[in-house]
């Protein structure tokens, strides 16, 4: 069932920049509450510039614009890459909650941090996936720049939002950084489009299925078209954005961390209505954690009544095994955080 467009609570970072204790308490607690309730938050204040937004947009609309042909040449030769071009089809996310769905109608490209050290062994040990090199077109000179600068501002919000966790549950400040200093993080630009000619869905079909995000946050650029819908209190509900904000969720660790506490929420992406040219662009920041973090349960979070919900788990063990299903169209055997509210 689909209820009428939900507005997601707004979080205003601006006084967690420049406030005094008193302005980030208040910042604090309006994003406790929103991760209590939705698992949501558009996030104002956010300081990415338009400029660099912009200049995002455009050069993804030039990437998506280009010849499959030229697309496809930027696939990676290992489904385990996290980078390059994914073509429409490819995945269907909904396997990584354990469901199986026909593939995802969307396009992306994936890139990840662009000035990896090679010799450092930290880096090294899992250069061949999540910290492989990034796979940049020759037909599309502008994209690089442009990604990099809004992947660097997107990571800034990141950031600045685990210290935000920090505070709201009771932690020292800066607790999260140790876990997210050479965090495995993934950047998708996402195309939705509907190009004349193309066929309808098949049943079950989805711009992009049902899943929970994997890791500890994920930001979110989207240009406002209508698609996304959150599941709450047993109902699909369709996101209307504010224009300027920037959305967040919170992901599986981040579930697991807070024993539920903050929602993992579940989401996907909806065709439009009829049957013309239809699109619709994303830009997703995906804060994973270090590949090594061992996420378990904070003291906070659990007592007597309310003893651990999951065993504790490796970062880069459980975010593999959340990739791999969808893109094998298999099972994950990976935790699932929404099990119990669908």
């Amino acid at each position: 069932m689909t209820t009428p467009a939900f507005e997601v609570p707004i979080v205003d970072l601006e006084p967690w920049w420049e406030g005094d204790s008193a302005d980030r308490d208040h910042v604090a607690r309006s994003f406790d509450a929103t991760a209590t309730e939705v698992g949501f938050a558009q996030i104002v204040g956010h300081r990415v510039s338009d400029d660099v937004i912009a200049s995002m947009v455009g050069a993804g609309d030039r990437f998506f614009d280009l010849p499959l042909a030229d697309k496809l040449a930027m696939r990676p030769g290992d489904l385990t890459v996290n980078r390059g071009y994914a073509a429409s089809e490819t995945e269907s996310l909904s396997y990584s909650i354990g469901e199986t769905a026909p593939p995802d109608l969307f396009e992306a490209f994936n890139m990840g941090e662009d000035d990896v050290d090679a010799g450092d062994p930290f880096f090294a040990a899992e250069r061949h996936r999540m910290f492989a090199p990034n796979l940049w077109p020759d037909g599309v000179p502008g994209l690089r720049p442009a990604l990099v600068a809004y992947f660097s501002a997107a990571r800034r919000v990141a950031i600045a939002l685990t210290d935000v966790f920090a505070l709201a549950l009771g932690l020292d400040d800066g607790w999260f950084r140790p876990f997210v200093d050479r965090s495995t993080t993934t950047m998708r630009t996402i195309n939705y489009e509907r190009r004349s000619g193309d066929r309808d869905p098949a049943p079950g079909q989805f711009r992009m299925g049902a899943h929970t995000d994997y890791g500890i946050v994920t930001v979110l650029w989207s240009d406002g078209a209508p698609g996304l819908e959150v599941f709450l209190d047993g109902a699909w509900r369709p996101v209307a954005p504010v224009p300027g904000a920037l959305l967040v969720n919170l992901g599986d660790l981040t579930a697991e961390w807070t024993n539920d506490r903050w929602r993992s929420t579940l989401h996907r992406v909806v065709a439009p209505p009829g049957h013309g040219p239809a699109r619709r662009r994303s830009t997703a920041f995906f804060f994973d954690g270090n590949w090594d973090a061992r996420i378990e349960c904070l003291p906070s979070c659990t007592d007597a009544d309310h003893p651990p919900k999951y065993p504790p788990v490796t970062a880069g063990e459980h975010l593999m095994a959340k990739l791999m299903g969808p893109r094998r169209l298999e099972v994950s055997d990976a935790t699932d955080t929404s099990a119990d509210r669908r």
